[in-house]
Formats: C-alpha cells, sequence, structure tokens
C-alpha cells in the first residue's frame, strides 16, 4: 500500500498491529476507532487494557521471536506502545516488507541505555558524563580505585521502565541487592527542573514539536507525579530545550513520536536524560489541552499523514494515579466522585484490575486558563483521590 493511497487506511482491510496492550495501546485505540482503521494488538497478559477496543488480540510474549514474527508477518504497518520487543523478529518483517515504526534500527540504538548514551556523545548531544560496565558487580571495585566517586545514578542497561532499573547511589551499601546486569553510573546532575519535548515526525519527512512541559516525580519511586503544559520556565530555556529536542530528532532520523526527556540544570544548560520513541507518559495531557493529541499525531506520523496543530488550547496539568503504598488486590478508586466535581478534571481509567504500590492505574487531566490555577486543582486531586483495595499489603 503506497503511503500517498491515504484514503485506504479508513474502513478498508488496511490493518494496523500494536505490540504491547497497555494503557498507551488502548488509548492509541481510541483514535483508531475514531477513524475506523482495524487494529490488531500483542501482549503477554490476557487481561490487558487494550483487549477489548482492538479488532483482534493476541496474547504472547513480545520478547519471542517467533511470536512477534508471526503476529506481524500479515500486517500493513506494525508500530510499539513499549520498547523491550523482539528486534531480530521485527527486521525479518521489515526485510519481507512491513512498515515497522519506530523502525528496528531506531529501536536497536534506544533498548540499550549504554548505546543511547554513546548515541548523544558522538552526535554532540549533550548529556550527562556516565561510566559503563559489564556487571554491577565490577562498579564496587572502580570507587575503591578511584575510577568512580559518591553519588552516582545507576542504571540498568536494559529493560527498565517506570522507575524500575534506576537508582541513585549515596553510599557503597546502596549497591546491595542489585541485579548483576549491564548497566552504567552517571553523574547526579543537581538540576532545577526535569523537562520534556515530543517531536513528531511523518514518514514522509515532516516534523513538528509540542511545547516544553514540565515533570515533578514522586521523590521515591522515580515516577512522574505532574506533567505540566506549558513548563514554567524563561523563554530562552524553552527554545534551548526545543533545540535539543529537535537535535536528537534530526540525529535519529525517527519516524513517529519521540519523546525527549532532559534536565534544566543550576547552570541552565540543558541536558538529555533518555528519550522514547513512541506515546509518552508527558504527552498525556495533549488528549483535553492540544488541539492535536499525542495518540492521533503519532498515527499521522506512521501513517504518512499530514501533521497536526501541537499548539495547546488550555494549560494542562496531568496527574498520575498510581497504587497507594500498603495496598495490593481489586483496585478501588476512593473519592473519585468527588474530583469529578472539580472544574476542567477529566479522569482516565486504564484498565487495570489489580493494583499494587506504584503501580500505574490511571491518569487525570485538569484543564484551565490558568496555569497556578491547573496545578492548584491538580494538587487538590491528588489529595482526594486514592488508588487503593480492600486488602492491605
Amino acid at each position: 500500500m503506497s503511503t500517498s493511497d491515504n484514503s485506504s487506511y479508513f474502513s478498508s482491510s488496511f490493518t494496523l498491529g500494536i505490540l504491547g496492550g497497555g494503557q498507551l495501546g488502548k488509548m492509541l485505540l481510541y483514535e483508531t476507532r475514531k477513524w475506523d482503521i482495524a487494529t490488531r494488538v500483542m501482549d503477554p497478559s490476557k487481561d490487558a487494557p487494550c483487549r477489548l477496543s482492538c479488532n483482534e488480540f493476541v496474547q504472547g510474549d513480545l520478547m519471542d521471536y517467533q511470536a512477534v514474527y508471526e503476529f506481524g508477518k500479515n500486517l500493513d504497518v506494525l508500530t510499539i506502545e513499549i520498547e523491550n520487543v523482539n528486534i531480530e523478529a521485527l527486521e525479518k518483517l521489515e526485510e519481507e516488507g512491513v512498515r515497522v515504526f519506530p523502525t528496528p534500527r531506531e529501536l536497536r540504538l534506544i533498548q540499550n541505555k549504554i548505546t543511547q548514551k554513546l548515541f548523544y556523545v558522538d552526535h554532540g548531544i549533550p548529556t550527562a558524563d556516565f561510566s559503563r560496565f559489564a556487571y554491577t558487580s565490577e562498579i564496587q571495585e572502580s570507587i575503591n580505585h578511584g575510577g568512580l566517586n559518591l553519588p552516582f545514578v545507576w542504571k540498568s542497561a536494559q529493560f527498565g521502565y517506570d522507575g524500575q532499573g534506576v537508582k541513585i547511589i549515596r553510599e557503597v551499601s546502596d549497591l546491595k541487592n542489585l541485579p548483576n546486569v549491564e548497566c552504567l553510573a552517571e553523574e547526579l546532575i543537581p538540576f532545577k527542573t526535569e523537562l520534556a519535548v515530543i517531536v513528531a515526525r511523518s514518514a514522509n519527512g515532516s516534523s513538528v514539536n509540542y511545547p516544553v512541559v514540565e515533570m515533578e516525580f514522586h521523590p521515591e519511586a522515580n515516577q512522574v507525579e505532574y506533567v505540566l503544559c506549558p513548563a514554567r520556565i524563561e523563554d530562552h530555556i524553552a527554545r534551548k530545550a526545543i533545540k535539543t529536542a529537535l537535535k536528537v530528532s534530526e540525529e535519529l532520523q525517527h519516524i513517529g513520536l519521540l519523546a525527549v526527556e532532559m534536565f534544566q540544570t543550576k547552570d541552565d544548560e540543558v541536558l538529555v536524560n533518555e528519550v522514547a520513541p513512541r506515546p509518552h507518559n508527558s504527552g498525556h495531557y495533549s488528549i483535553e489541552a492540544s488541539f492535536t493529541n499525542q495518540f492521533e499525531q503519532h498515527l499521522r506520523c506512521i501513517l504518512g499523514l499530514p501533521l497536526g496543530n501541537t499548539e495547546s488550547k488550555v494549560a494542562g496539568v496531568m496527574v498520575n494515579l498510581v497504587g497507594a503504598e500498603g495496598y495490593e488486590g481489586e483496585v478501588f478508586y476512593e473519592n473519585i466522585e468527588q474530583i469529578l466535581r472539580l472544574k476542567g478534571v477529566t479522569p482516565h481509567i486504564y484498565g487495570k484490575t489489580l493494583t499494587r504500590p506504584f503501580r500505574k492505574m490511571g491518569h487525570v487531566t485538569i484543564v484551565n486558563e490558568d496555569m497556578q490555577e491547573a496545578r492548584k486543582i491538580a494538587a487538590e486531586v491528588k489529595q482526594t483521590i486514592n488508588v487503593i483495595s480492600k486488602q492491605k499489603v
């Protein structure tokens, strides 16, 4: 199917495949339903949130070569909602004519945090200094011989997500119980703010970017608690962040969405932390606040359609809903009816029936003409709603 024959995507035999059936896939399916694009989804869990919204659901291991290959071989376009997928199978599918976005080349580079960091260094993209280790057990020897100074950030090279695979090491004892895997030790940056910019790049080469967002993190879980758009930063910092994100996009030559997470340092430098080649938590606000939300934009990118307007209609704040500490079991959203009474509040429930501490269960968007008011309401939402269960840990 030619990308110039765009009308054939809609209400046709064209089929889009999605690897991963979690909340990102579920929100992408809102848009495929809107446009009547047929979809097939694969996820390891029979209870995946996507199972009810796609045209066909397949249960399978995303890291298994044969499962991914069999899933993808009769698709027109294949995309992902999680990076941890079998790349060899994607390469074979691409060879056989399936259009895969992000490309296997891009995924192979990004899937490993060490190759990702080396890419930044090789292309003159500012990032925190780091050291590579084949195994976590090698780190203590490096500290003992003065090759590495405390504190630093330990990151697993692969399979980290949502605060997993990342730990701040302030004392040698903090290394205890970490998995003995390929990893990096990264300079601990004393930053002012964590920022992100989503760049959308089409199969036809055109690109646009969303405004800079500001991210506030939970101090223990290393998960985003709030995303604010626009970021509360000076214009010259915003311009620098956008310029940096566009450089990453240009050098990577990705197709689809690219979320570029960055640090604004105490000296107002902008350093790239890491990237994600897919719809991202930092763009969830766009469903209510933007002219074109990130999920529709991703479809526009991978199908070679005209890119949409990335401007915001109003200020937006996103609050992540995660499982409360001390609870595990069948989920209950305590006080959800109270937040529904608040102005500009829209909850999104992901469809995960079981909660556990810090598991992402949903998010709430607050829109308002005034950012300060939106942030105030967001704090009220955070304090009011509780993601709990009848069973305590």
